[in-house]
């Protein structure tokens, strides 16, 4: 299911958004990332109602550009499951800054206390921590 990704431009923050710049997008590589989420099921599941087709779409492009991949349960052998990349996991950084800036302002947000506590005191510390236990295969499971 190969999929090509039209570039509006060589601008880095073009590029970017043109794989992840819609509302959605990262929001799919947070339910992986952050909530241990795997499953089709489980991404149509997640708060924000995305529709089915849209869903579809954006794991179709998250998996073309390279940012999750796809393979068969192997317990349940026709679920599909999607993981991340390397790729992705070096968004990392980049999700932790959103979530730390949305903690400043969102006076609403859903994000723990002690994850923002956390990302206040060492952030760094907290990144290298994070990526180490999700190269190793584990999720996060905080709600960010």
């Amino acid at each position: 299911m190969s999929r090509m990704i039209r570039r509006r431009s060589d601008c880095p923050i073009s590029f970017s958004l043109d794989i992840f710049g819609d509302k959605w997008s990262l929001l799919i590589i947070r339910d992986i990332m952050f909530k241990g989420k795997y499953t089709y099921g489980e991404f149509a599941a997640s708060e924000e109602k995305m529709a089915t087709n849209i869903l579809a779409d954006r794991l179709a492009l998250l998996e073309a550009a390279g940012l999750i991949s796809r393979s068969r349960d192997k317990k349940k052998k026709t679920r599909i499951l999607y993981s991340l990349t390397k790729k992705s996991l070096d968004l990392l950084p980049v999700l932790i800054e959103i979530i730390r800036w949305a903690a400043k302002y969102d006076k609403h947000t859903a994000a723990p206390k002690e994850f923002v506590n956390r990302i206040r005191k060492d952030k760094e510390k907290l990144i290298e921590e994070l990526a180490r236990g999700l190269r190793a295969g584990q999720s996060i499971y905080q709600d960010s």
